[in-house]
């Protein structure tokens, strides 16, 4: 019952957004097509999370949850991402309603934190869960960023990214960091994750002779975590191996797909998707008081 009441009350929510003269007159049609797309959004999310989540966790009162340095923060970047690209798609969305520049850009930049928001409830309800504020301040930056950069630039001058890929750790870890699957890793092995923050030289520095398609990125991501606030030595009964923690930082090129148009509004759109994905290319790490160079990273 409680998934349904908290979609009720996020529609109330949303619903009292709105501005006191659009009310008064007919509620656009487009603005309930906007609030049954999200529904179905953070309906879908929480029967996913009680499927995949919560299925084996005992069920338990309200109660908070300090996990701010768990995994090495990587998860707090995780939130801030997230927020941040539905605020994005949430803002984009109201623009191609024909909504006010002012209302896309506030009730919909903030669409990361009210679709977050909620799950954080949820995971209050569940033992080795809890309310996280730190998820709740992470999730509300990303909307935040989102909205501040539209709205003082009238543009997105610095994107947060994501790259993924299979770490070393998760066959070693008897299933604490997902089964051999991608997809289960995906969910579950932050030691695979870097989170970036992409943006143009040309816009930031004003190097007029770089392609405006052509970024830096500045990247954190951190490893040797087989734990969330430190390494275990058992799981399941099995003997795990000994690996150190340790952060990452990277300096990379990189490349806005968005900035590239051709004539195929197909491909178009497919590269407005990709350019919130880090593609490999060169390199440099910072960790363990070194430093090291990759043609391509992942």
């Amino acid at each position: 019952m409680r998934r349904f009441l908290v979609i009720i009350l996020l529609c109330v929510f949303s619903f009292n957004l709105f501005s006191q003269d659009t009310l008064r007159t007919k509620v656009d049609k487009n603005f309930y097509k906007f609030l049954a797309a999200e529904g179905v959004v953070l309906s879908g999310a929480i029967l996913y999370l009680k499927h995949e989540w919560y299925h084996d966790k005992k069920r338990v009162p309200f109660h908070f949850y300090n996990d701010f340095k768990g995994w090495n923060q990587v998860d707090k970047l995780g939130h801030f991402y997230v927020s941040y690209l539905e605020s994005n798609v949430g803002y984009s969305i109201l623009k191609k309603f024909k909504f006010s520049e002012k209302k896309a850009l506030y009730f919909g930049g903030f669409q990361g934190l009210i679709l977050e928001t909620p799950i954080e409830f949820l995971d209050a309800y569940y033992q080795g869960w809890g309310f996280s504020v730190s998820d709740l301040v992470a999730n509300t930056l990303g909307s935040v960023f989102f909205i501040m950069q539209q709205k003082i630039f009238n543009e997105q001058l610095i994107k947060p990214k994501l790259s993924f890929s299979k770490s070393i750790y998760a066959n070693e870890a008897n299933g604490l960091l997902g089964k051999k699957s991608l997809i289960s890793q995906f969910v579950y092995d932050y030691n695979g994750y870097t989170y970036w923050f992409s943006f143009s030289p040309n816009k930031i520095f004003k190097f007029k002779k770089v392609p405006k398609w052509l970024n830096f990125a500045i990247g954190y991501g951190a490893n040797g975590m087989l734990g969330e606030f430190e390494n275990k030595s058992m799981y399941k009964g099995v003997e795990i191996p000994s690996f150190k923690r340790y952060r990452q930082f990277y300096l990379s090129l990189d490349i806005d797909f968005s900035k590239i148009r051709t004539k195929s509004r197909f491909v178009n759109k497919i590269f407005d998707g990709l350019s919130y994905i880090k593609i490999p290319l060169p390199t440099l790490e910072f960790s363990n008081n070194k430093m090291k160079g990759y043609f391509f990273y992942f």
